[in-house]
């Protein structure tokens, strides 16, 4: 048995928090200048030269770093940590879901999402004009 790890899957990471920011394969292809089904097939690679991940991490609005450690797990641990269980018994976690409260204020934080939002959107809007006004 091999003790080497296996190489990170940069495709399946592009393609995990293209879906985390609620992109379609479409957007990302026209803000990276390539076809939706170039983006299918990057999706499906293990590698991609580090030019094309430079243009997909700035289309996402993350550094390629973040792409190439990307994991399911962390995002888990992070959303795990995010809430404590104020339950006194050891319930299954369907029964004690519902006591769970998050240990931040929840208006700040969708305020604080909004707003990333709308500056993404925003700067989408502005790489786009600027890619029409190349044409």
């Amino acid at each position: 048995m091999s003790t080497a790890t296996k190489p990170k899957h940069i495709g399946r990471n592009i393609s995990r928090i293209r879906e985390l920011r609620g992109m379609k394969q479409e957007a990302l292809a026209i803000a990276i200048g390539v076809s939706q089904q170039s983006v299918s097939n990057i999706e499906t690679s293990e590698t991609i030269d580090p030019e094309k991940l430079n243009l997909i991490a700035e289309a996402l609005g993350v550094t390629t770093e973040g792409i190439e450690n990307y994991s399911d797990e962390a995002v888990f641990n992070i959303i795990g940590n995010t809430y404590h269980n104020t339950s006194s018994d050891n319930s299954t976690l369907i029964a004690s879901s519902m006591n769970y409260q998050p240990t931040f204020n929840t208006v700040e934080k969708i305020i604080e999402l909004y707003e990333r939002l709308v500056q993404a959107e925003k700067e989408k809007v502005a790489y786009l004009e600027k890619l029409l006004k190349e044409k």
